[in-house]
């Protein structure tokens, strides 16, 4: 019997597991909300507020009543017993998150019926000896049902409601123990329908005779519930040295324990399957004090106290006003951690952040860690160099040197070439003189070239810009003599320098790749001042000199 009630068990368990680990229902409570707090608590979360105290105070929380129903039996000197019912109700209130107190009251009815007869061992039962005589081994088989009432305080200690990988929970494990009294009331069926003893002889005659076979147990059994009326009408042996209450009653202390799940399903409602064992203080729950065991010719009495126990389900129920659930559903390492990831009460120290050479850049984002003093830096802490000549604008005694007048010396001063204005002459001079014709320029009648925008930080012309390009090859297609100067802007640092350098390239390249015009007839100049740096200047450079191509200046600042 004992069997099936663990495998029912197991049976409830893989019928609820989808629903046990599917849901999530339970929440937590916001710790700052003072009306979750008793009075006498309210002293510590002040100070909690006021980060003065690291503890917040333990918050009020819900009492869970419940009821349920279930198996009883009784394991005792009548060894084979039969599965009946039991009641029970309780109220449980956590007392932190990992202990609560529970006081529960149970009603159970259990019976038990042996298969194996006794031929001697009851003649110390004066229940039983009054009707069959021992003397010439009359067989008897065992038989009871009792009533027990019991009221008992215990301990339940959570098993995983405090979790390092997960907030919630929907399914609580606890173990528990407890003391308590129990009353009980067994009787004996010892008589049938005439009020006569049983005889019990045929029964072993039919199944063997004096040479009793036990290898019929499911057979002897039904044999005897035909046979029996189960009326109960004999009460069975009482121990007259025990309290009683009620009329006569007996009351004995009990020591429980067991263990239990509970399952949610939403902040009020839960579903509870728990197994329960009482041991009492007496060896008469089933009505019999001596257990016979051994043969049918050879016996051993036992003597020792019963227990009984209650395996059952039931549902409980969570109430109170401004109180949170029962503690037991509450991770207590939930706000720690919530608070770890997205702080809201902490009181966060200002971080102190090194910077070895005070350049106003910390040491962890600093590209050159020895600055000089006094030198201004950029966002990554290196030294400015407003005019990109490699020398920091705190050495440089030429703040700004024109791109045409480096490389520099060491203060940063440059040497500049002769004026454009001599090579023009020069150039008007070798192409025809000046007296060429009206516009001065000799045979290059280019005319004015458009200028070329660019949005934000890009350095690809845009489609717009294509078609000007497409205009001006077209010009100097027809112009084979001129010459193009590209002439990009911006001077005022390192960054806008290389910009200028690389939208001036672009143009070029474009030109040269995709309209087929010698690079030859170009010339380079960018970080130009005096302009626009969103903008690309072309202009007749016919007559002037200079590079066509020019390395970049600061090529990790390269947008491509």
């Amino acid at each position: 019997m004992a069997s099936k009630k663990y495998t029912l068990l197991s049976g409830l368990l893989l019928l609820l597991s989808s629903y046990l680990f599917a849901q999530d229902g339970n929440s937590s409570y916001d710790l700052r909300d003072s009306s979750l707090i008793p009075a006498k608590r309210i002293p510590q979360h002040n100070e909690f507020l006021n980060n003065a105290y690291p503890f917040p105070a333990k918050p009020r929380n819900e009492l869970e009543v419940g009821i349920k129903g279930g198996l009883a039996n009784v394991f005792g000197d009548v060894r084979d017993w039969l599965p009946t019912g039991g009641l029970g109700i309780h109220v449980r209130k956590a007392m932190g998150y990992a202990f609560s107190l529970r006081l529960e009251y149970d009603y159970l009815r259990a019976k038990g019926l042996n298969w194996q007869p006794s031929t001697t061992g009851y003649a110390s039962n004066p229940s039983l000896a009054q009707y069959y005589n021992a003397a010439v081994r009359t067989p008897v088989f065992y038989n009871y049902r009792t009533t027990i009432q019991e009221l008992s305080l215990q301990g339940l200690v959570n098993l995983n409601n405090i979790r390092f990988h997960k907030a919630k929970t929907s399914v609580a494990f606890h173990l528990f123990a407890g003391l308590g009294v129990a009353t009980y009331s067994t009787s004996i069926n010892a008589l049938n329908a005439q009020g006569q003893p049983y005889d019990y002889q045929q029964i072993v005659n039919q199944f063997g005779g004096s040479g009793f076979v036990y290898k019929n147990r499911k057979a002897i059994k039904k044999a005897l519930k035909d046979m029996m009326d189960g009326s109960y009408e004999t009460i069975a042996q009482r121990d007259p040295s025990q309290p009683t209450i009620f009329g006569g009653t007996p009351l004995r202390p009990v020591v429980n324990f067991g263990a239990g799940m509970e399952i949610k399903i939403n902040d009020k409602f839960n579903i509870a399957l728990e197994d329960k064992v009482s041991i009492a203080k007496t060896d008469l729950l089933d009505g019999q004090e001596w257990q016979e065991t051994g043969s049918p010719t050879v016996h051993a009495l036992t003597r020792d106290f019963d227990s009984y126990n209650f395996l059952s389900i039931g549902l409980n129920y969570n109430i109170g006003r401004k109180a949170v659930q029962p503690l037991w559903w509450i991770n207590p390492l939930d706000y720690a951690y919530s608070e770890i990831n997205a702080p809201r009460h902490m009181k966060l120290p200002k971080p102190v952040l090194d910077d070895a050479d005070g350049d106003g850049v910390t040491d962890q984002f600093d590209h050159e860690p020895n600055t000089p003093a006094g030198c201004p830096v950029d966002t990554h802490g290196v030294s400015r160099d407003t005019d990109g000549d490699g020398v920091p604008d705190c050495k440089d005694k030429e703040l700004i040197t024109p791109t045409q007048c480096q490389p520099v010396d060491a203060d940063g001063v440059g040497k500049c070439p002769d004026p454009a204005c001599c090579k023009d002459i020069k150039a008007m001079l070798d192409s025809g003189g000046i007296g060429g014709g009206v516009g001065g320029r000799g045979r290059c009648n280019i005319g004015d070239l458009p200028s070329i925008t660019f949005k934000g930080r890009s350095v690809t012309p845009s489609k717009d810009a294509q078609a000007l390009l497409s205009t001006v090859a077209e010009k100097m297609r027809n112009n084979p003599n001129c010459k193009v100067a590209v002439i990009g802007y911006g001077e005022s640092s390192k960054s806008a320098q290389q910009l200028s350098w690389d939208r001036v390239n672009e143009v070029i390249k474009y030109l040269v790749e995709k309209e087929g015009i010698s690079i030859d007839r170009f010339i380079f100049r960018y970080g130009q001042s005096g302009g626009e740096e969103n903008t690309i200047d072309l202009k007749d450079g016919t007559g002037e000199e200079g590079p066509n191509t020019v390395p970049a200046p600061h090529p990790n600042l390269r947008k491509r």
